[in-house]
C-alpha cells in the first residue's frame, strides 16, 4: 500500500463551509495575537540571547555532574539575520 493519492473527493454543505471559514478566521485572530506578542517581545529576547551567550562562555554549562565546559567565542555559533518566525 503506498500514500499517494489518499484525498478522497467530498462535497461541503454550505453550512460546512460557513463553519470552517469561521473556524480558520478564529485561528487567523489566535495566530496574529502570538505573532505580535512574540514581536513585542524581540527587544527582551535579544537581551536573553547576549545574557545567555555570556553566561556559557563565562561560567560555561553543566555536561556530567559538576562538570562545567566553557563555550570559546570561536565556537558561538552566529545569529541569523532573519526575523523571529511563529510556525504553526
Amino acid at each position: 500500500m503506498t500514500f499517494h493519492n489518499l484525498f478522497i473527493p467530498h462535497e461541503r454543505s454550505a453550512e460546512e463551509a460557513q463553519w470552517l471559514k469561521g473556524e480558520i478566521a478564529e485561528q487567523q485572530a489566535r495566530y496574529n495575537i502570538i505573532v505580535k506578542a512574540m514581536e513585542d517581545m524581540g527587544p527582551q529576547r535579544e537581551i536573553w540571547y547576549a545574557e545567555f551567550l555570556q553566561r556559557i562562555q563565562e561560567r560555561g554549562f553543566n555536561v556530567d555532574g559538576d562538570t562545567r565546559v566553557k563555550i570559546p567565542l570561536a565556537d558561538i555559533p552566529i545569529r541569523p539575520d532573519g526575523p523571529h518566525k511563529v510556525v504553526y
